[in-house]
């Protein structure tokens, strides 16, 4: 799976498409925020529309580092997210 990385207040992150797919499919991709290892490691999510009709793949590939770091500032930890293995 290809990744990207973001470095945000010194931090190191590691950017993937979601696997997960919502009723929202078409138009609306997640990607996941990984930082750290082991215990220490933190996971952020968030989802966006990409520009046009293409795969979560090529969507990251294209996005721009200030696209991607403002995806960022929005994503919520993943305590409660179905994407990071959250089962009610």
């Amino acid at each position: 799976m290809p990744s990207r990385r973001l470095t945000s207040n010194g931090r190191t992150w590691r950017v993937y498409p979601s696997g997960f797919l919502t009723q929202s499919v078409a138009d609306e991709f997640s990607l996941i925020f990984v930082a750290g290892e082991g215990s220490a490691r933190e996971v952020r999510l968030t989802r966006y529309s990409p520009a046009g009709t293409r795969s979560r793949e090529q969507a990251l590939a294209e996005m721009t580092d200030a696209q991607l770091a403002r995806l960022f500032s929005m994503s919520q930890s993943s305590v409660r997210s179905p994407e990071a293995g959250y089962q009610a």
